[in-house]
């Protein structure tokens, strides 16, 4: 017989159970929207032991709020393989331009990415980064509601090889390195750049070339790529954003490997 107490402990010893045996992962994803979900996807697919952590409710991001709450979202030809790989439908709108739907990309994606492997942590808000010889180390993280609630509670960390900001235009992670540590970005600044105004075309040229590693051991992937490296956004197309989860995910996977 399950009563509300065994209902209770199973939650908790099964959670912590599983936060425990991700405490040190080799990659750990910042921010479970479409670039990072896909991102671990790749990662997680290929034996790379990988964390995402959410600091809403609900991941995705700006997903299925599709365009200007039209639950649909844009795919070129290349993103319109990585919808194949997830095995999301798509139709074809005119040549080189494919619709899916918002809700239906996000399901499978968050499905595939778990089924892959990958482990993903809602609620959980990322205020700062480990350091130890001058790379970066994993992060520092609260619960949201923490945050949310100002309130003064000390928070806990969590070890990785690599890290990947894939927080959107807020580029969270890296602004926090910004802010404590100054102009050490491997940009031309020096620091973050700062988004510019909507081009589709170029923005989404922009996000995939690069996502790359902005400082020792920290990576940008989706639109903290633009943000950081100064790109203009692009709106409800999202094939850059789902091309740069699997490009960071390769580069990381090529740096495992050496």
């Amino acid at each position: 017989m399950i009563d509300e107490i065994k209902i209770t402990q199973a939650i908790i010893e099964s959670y912590l159970n599983d936060f425990k045996k991700y405490l040190e992962c080799e990659v750990i994803i910042c921010g479970a929207g479409p670039s990072g979900l896909t991102a671990g996807y790749y990662l997680a697919k290929d034996g790379v032991k990988t964390v995402i952590l959410e600091k809403n409710l609900r991941p995705g991001g700006g997903l299925t709020g599709g365009g200007m709450m039209f639950n649909k979202i844009v795919v070129d030809e290349k993103g319109k393989e990585i919808l194949s790989d997830l095995g999301i439908n798509y139709e074809k709108y005119q040549e080189g331009c494919y619709v899916a739907c918002a809700l239906e990309t996000l399901g499978a994606l968050i499905y595939q990415t778990i089924k892959a492997g990958a482990k993903i942590f809602n609620l959980i808000t990322v205020e700062d980064l480990l350091f130890h010889k001058e790379v970066i180390g994993g992060v520092v993280i609260n619960w949201t509601a923490v945050n949310m609630a100002n309130l003064h509670v000390d928070p806990m960390a969590m070890r990785s090889k690599y890290v990947v900001d894939a927080t959107g235009h807020a580029c969270e992670i890296v602004r926090i390195l910004e802010k404590k540590m100054g102009k050490v970005l491997f940009t031309s600044t020096g620091g973050i750049i700062g988004e510019k105004l909507m081009n589709a075309e170029m923005g989404e040229r922009f996000v995939v070339e690069n996502t790359k590693e902005v400082y020792h051991r920290l990576y940008v992937c989706g639109m903290a790529a633009n943000s950081v490296f100064g790109g203009p956004r692009m709106g409800p197309i999202f094939g850059g954003m789902f091309i740069s989860g699997k490009k960071v995910a390769e580069l990381i996977k090529t740096q495992l490997k050496c």
